[in-house]
C-alpha cells in the first residue's frame, strides 16, 4: 500500500526526501540497474558518434556513474575526458547535445520516460591522484618511518 507521500519505502520522510532522492537506504535496485543501462548507452553513443560540435569534436569523453533520481525522470551523468583534466568547457558543449542524447537513449532503452540528463565532472580520479602524489610527499614519508621506530624500540624493550 501506498504511503500518503508518494513513497513505498520506509525511512522516506516527506516529498523533500522523495524527490531529492534522499533515502537513508540508498538508491534501489532498479534505479542502479537502469543507471548502469544509461551508462552503457551513453558510453557507446560517446564511442560511436562524430559531433558536429567543435567543442566535441576531437574529444574523448568517458561516462563513469550515472545517478538516477527515484522517479527517473532526472540522470546525474558524471563524465572524464581521457588525457586532459579539462572536462569543465565540455559541460557547456554536453550540456548543447543533452536533448538530442536523450531523443537517441529513448531509442534504445525501454523506459517509460527517458531521463533529463543532467553533466557532472567527475573528480575521482583526480582525487585519487592527489591523494597517491600526498602519500609519496617526503613529509608523509618521514612520518611514517617515525611511527614505524616506535614499534621497534617496543620490540628492543620487551626482549630485554
Amino acid at each position: 500500500m501506498s504511503r500518503r507521500n508518494g513513497s513505498d519505502r520506509p525511512g522516506m520522510k516527506g516529498p523533500a526526501g522523495y524527490l531529492a532522492g534522499l533515502s537513508p537506504l540508498g538508491p534501489s535496485q532498479r534505479q542502479l540497474r537502469v543507471g548502469e543501462e544509461v551508462r552503457r548507452v551513453l558510453a557507446e553513443l560517446f564511442a560511436r558518434t562524430t559531433f558536429r560540435d567543435p567543442d566535441l569534436a576531437d574529444a574523448t569523453v568517458t561516462v563513469t556513474e550515472v545517478r538516477l533520481s527515484p522517479d527517473f525522470k532526472h540522470a546525474t551523468v558524471f563524465v572524464a575526458r581521457l588525457g586532459r583534466s579539462d572536462i569543465d568547457t565540455l559541460l557547456p558543449a554536453l550540456k548543447r547535445v543533452a536533448p538530442w542524447l536523450r531523443t537517441q537513449m529513448s531509442h534504445k532503452l525501454r523506459l517509460r520516460v527517458a531521463p533529463e540528463l543532467h553533466f557532472q565532472p567527475d573528480t575521482t580520479l583526480d582525487y585519487a591522484m592527489h591523494m597517491d602524489s600526498l602519500l609519496k610527499s617526503p613529509d608523509v614519508k618521514r612520518d611514517l618511518d617515525e611511527e614505524d621506530e616506535p614499534d621497534a624500540d617496543k620490540k628492543d624493550d620487551s626482549e630485554n
